[in-house]
């Protein structure tokens, strides 16, 4: 049992001091301002801020190898700890447009992985039904639509490991998007050259969300409304968006926090330097491309990208925190047990100092 002493946190946008958390059994089991009874190890959070630990849909490798050039169970548990390390106690490992082979060998990764895993939360699957006008660094030739057959196949195979996948919907048919549906994968409209109608039509099929909003996807036209527009004005469709300034100018993602609030969510679309592969990620100065100079995966944390968000953005620090925990948790339907400081909830917390750096990290109430 941990009592956390001498924090802050937020309820909401309200800044909340002189409470203790205490945390029992792996979730936080209350929160008051009584003395610490006995039999309670007293965790001094010194000032910190305390908020729910970030959650990452999208990430492409971390501390290490690249996932989908090397695509084992020891690759996942590699960008387990590190993400564990930097704040982030839940992701989902993503693998882009690439040969049957390698996908069906990040599944069995995944399915051997998850025995044991701690953030690894399963595969969001970035391709390969995808429209290759709107490719982006993606692999063109292992580009196609999907069939029903297909995806009955390749869910099967999953057993439960597949929880998210991008795709165009503009070129796909509807029994493909409906049985993907029925089995309770997360829809993400991205990489698609979908028209305003086309977009709102998926929308309304039931995707819930977009994939990296601006990036592989038509711009913003004023005479011709398109994917971004469509999500602006969707009530309920959610977009994910890659805060690093390179990806998304931060004009932009301040305007985009504006129109969506707490339909848009963070990802850092993160991935390693990697010289094997289709998936070739070259660092330049701060960014990643690949070996003919195309903008590749992000080089930043979620972390970053809340900094971000607060020092650039005019988005406060209790709303950034919520767009890389509350938003993607809800999103994922985890949002009864993840995602919020609040009693029930599992106690995977992170300390931020007053410089927002980032101090401790709980995962269920254990110190990493």
């Amino acid at each position: 049992m941990i009592a956390i002493i001498n924090g802050q946190f937020y309820n909401e946008d309200t800044l909340v001091n002189g409470q203790t958390i205490f945390i029992e059994d792996g979730k936080i089991n209350r929160i008051t301002d009584e003395r610490v009874p006995s039999g309670y190890e007293i965790v001094d959070a010194a000032g910190d801020y305390i908020g729910a630990a970030f959650i990452d849909l999208q990430i492409y490798g971390s501390g290490g190898n690249l996932f989908s050039a090397y695509p084992t169970a020891a690759t996942l548990k590699q960008m387990d700890e590190d993400l564990l390390s930097k704040g982030t106690t839940g992701f989902l490992a993503c693998v882009a447009t690439n040969s049957p082979e390698i996908v069906y060998q990040c599944l069995d990764a995944a399915k051997e992985y998850r025995k044991e895993a701690k953030g690894f939360l399963g595969l969001h699957l970035e391709g390969p039904y995808i429209n290759a006008k709107r490719k982006g660094a993606h692999v063109e030739e292992y580009i196609y639509k999907a069939s029903l057959e297909e995806v009955k196949r390749l869910l099967d195979y999953g057993e439960g490991t597949i929880k998210m996948m991008t795709i165009a919907a503009e070129l796909q048919d509807e029994e493909v998007i409906n049985y993907l549906l029925d089995e309770g994968i997360v829809l993400s409209l991205g990489h698609s050259d979908a028209d305003f109608s086309e977009a709102t039509a998926a929308y309304d099929s039931g995707f819930k969300t977009t994939t990296h909003l601006f990036n592989a996807m038509p711009s913003i036209h004023h005479r011709a409304p398109n994917l971004p527009v469509a999500v602006f004005s969707h009530p309920t469709a959610m977009a994910s968006i890659i805060a690093d300034g390179t990806h998304v100018d931060l004009e932009m993602v301040k305007m985009t926090y504006k129109v969506m609030k707490d339909r848009l969510f963070l990802i850092t679309d993160a991935v390693t330097e990697c010289g094997i592969g289709p998936y070739q990620h070259q660092l330049k100065g701060n960014k990643f491309v690949t070996p003919d100079g195309t903008l590749s995966g992000s080089n930043i944390t979620l972390l970053q990208a809340v900094q971000n968000c607060v020092q650039y953005c005019d988005i406060s620090l209790s709303q950034a925190l919520r767009l890389a925990s509350t938003n993607p948790a809800r999103l994922m339907g985890l949002a009864e047990n993840k995602g919020a400081l609040s009693i029930g909830k599992d106690a995977d917390l992170l300390f931020l100092s007053p410089e927002l750096k980032l101090t401790k990290v709980f995962v269920k109430g254990l110190h990493i």
